[in-house]
C-alpha cells in the first residue's frame, strides 16, 4: 500500500496534524498500535494554554468544540503545606487562560473531526525501512505494511521512528509518580474532597509531592511524586497493592492525615509511572521524508507543556506542509528549525522546580504571579 503522509501514533499531536492536513486538502493516514479508541484510559485533566495548545486547536478549526468540553471551575488551585495549612487558594472566576479538559474527551473530539478511516487501529509499527528518495516502508505487527512519501513519528517516548533520525534515547529523571483515583469523592471521601477543593491541589516538599485534580463525575485523580531510584519502584511493584500503598505512604510520615488519605484511600490499585526525558536540546540533521513531533521529538519531565507542545507541533507541521506544496523537504526544514527552538525554550529552567521546593516557597511564586 502506498500513502502520501503516514503518521505513527494517534495521540493529540498526531491527530492535530491529521486534522490540519485534512483542512488543507492533504490526505493522511494515522497508524495506531492500540486496537481501539477505548483500549485504555487516556489520562486525566489537561490545562490547554493560550500560547500553544489553544492556537493549535484554532488552526484545527475546533475551538467551539473545545469550549464545549471545558470543565468549569477546574482552574482553581490550592497549595497546602505538609501540615495541611492552606498557603494559596485561587478560585476559578472564568477569566483564566488555561481551561481544563479531560484528555480522553479532547482526543475523541479530534478523532471525530477526521474523515472515517483516517485512523487505522491495531497497527503497531515493528520495523521501518528507508527506501531512498524520502520514501519509507513501515511493517506492522499484524504482518501488513505500507510505503509512504512522508513519515511522521508522533509515537511518544519510545518512538519507533526516532532512530531514523537520532541515537538519542530517554533517560530516567530520578523521579516517578504513583497514580490512583478516588471515586464518588463527596460521599465516599468527603475529607479528601474538601481538601482538594474544586480544581487542583499541590502539596510539595523537596523530593516528594502530592498532586490531585478534581475530574468529571466527582472523581479525584491523585499523583504522588517521589525522587527515588528506578529500582526502588521496581521493588515496590513486585508487592501486592496494599503493600505498595503502605510503602509509598511511609514516605509521607508526619504529613496531615487529610493529605495522606489521598494515598491510602485510593479506589484503584496504585500505578507507578517512571518519568523519562530526552537530553534537552536534542536535534538531528535533516533526513529526507521523515520527522518527529511531541514526545517523540522532545520528551521532557512533566512541566505542564508536553501535550500542548505536541498539539502545536502538529498544527505547525500541517500548516508548513500546506504552505510548501510540492517541496516537502523545505517544509520539514522550516518546521524542524522552529520546533527545535520551541522545545528548547520550553525545557529551559524557569526557576520553578516543584520537585525541589517547599510549599511556602511555591506559594510565594504563585502569589507573585498573581500580582498585577
Amino acid at each position: 500500500m502506498n500513502t502520501d503522509v503516514t503518521i505513527i501514533g494517534a495521540g493529540l499531536g498526531g491527530l492535530v496534524l491529521a486534522r490540519v492536513l485534512h483542512l488543507h486538502g492533504i490526505p493522511a493516514t494515522v497508524c495506531e498500535a492500540e486496537p481501539s479508541p477505548a483500549a485504555r484510559s487516556q489520562g486525566g485533566l489537561l490545562d490547554i494554554h493560550d500560547y500553544n495548545g489553544q492556537p493549535a486547536l484554532k488552526a484545527a478549526d475546533l475551538m467551539d468544540e473545545f469550549r464545549a468540553i471545558v470543565l468549569d471551575g477546574r482552574q482553581a488551585t490550592r497549595i497546602l503545606d505538609t501540615d495541611g495549612t492552606v498557603l494559596f487558594d485561587q478560585t476559578d472566576d472564568g477569566t483564566g487562560t488555561r481551561p481544563e479538559v479531560q484528555r480522553g474527551e479532547l482526543r475523541q473530539l479530534l478523532l471525530d473531526s477526521l474523515p472515517p478511516g483516517t485512523v487505522r487501529w491495531g497497527r503497531k509499527a515493528v520495523r521501518i525501512r528507508t527506501l531512498g528518495e524520502g520514501r519509507h516502508e513501515v511493517t506492522f505487527a499484524d504482518g501488513t505494511s505500507l510505503v509512504t512519501g512522508l513519515l511522521v513519528g508522533a509515537d511518544g517516548a519510545w518512538s519507533r521512528v526516532r532512530p531514523l533520525l537520532t541515537a538519542a534515547t530517554p533517560a530516567y529523571t530520578g523521579r516517578s509518580v504513583v497514580e490512583t483515583y478516588l471515586y464518588d469523592a463527596a460521599t465516599r471521601h468527603p475529607a479528601a474532597a474538601k481538601t482538594v477543593g474544586g480544581g487542583s491541589l499541590i502539596a510539595p516538599a523537596p523530593g516528594r509531592q502530592i498532586f490531585a485534580h478534581r475530574e468529571r463525575n466527582d472523581t479525584l485523580h491523585v499523583y504522588v511524586g517521589l525522587a527515588r531510584p528506578r529500582d526502588w519502584f521496581d521493588a515496590a511493584e513486585t508487592a501486592d497493592p496494599a503493600a505498595v500503598v503502605a510503602r509509598i505512604a511511609a514516605e509521607f510520615e508526619g504529613w496531615a492525615p487529610e493529605l495522606t488519605a489521598l494515598i491510602t484511600a485510593g479506589d484503584t490499585a496504585p500505578v507507578v509511572r517512571p518519568l523519562y526525558a530526552l537530553p534537552a536540546g536534542t536535534r538531528w540533521d535533516r533526513a529526507p521524508g521523515v520527522t518527529l513531533l511531541g514526545d517523540a521529538a522532545h520528551l521532557a519531565a512533566p512541566n505542564g507543556e508536553g501535550a500542548n507542545l505536541a498539539m502545536l507541533d502538529g498544527a505547525e507541521l500541517g500548516r508548513t506542509l500546506a504552505a510548501h506544496p510540492g517541496d516537502t523537504e523545505a517544509a520539514l526544514t522550516a518546521y524542524e528549525q522552529a520546533m527545535f527552538e520551541r522545545a528548547l525554550k520550553s525545557a529551559e529552567p524557569d526557576g520553578i522546580d516543584i520537585g525541589a521546593m517547599t510549599a511556602p516557597a511555591l506559594a510565594a511564586v504563585f502569589v507573585g504571579h498573581e500580582q498585577p
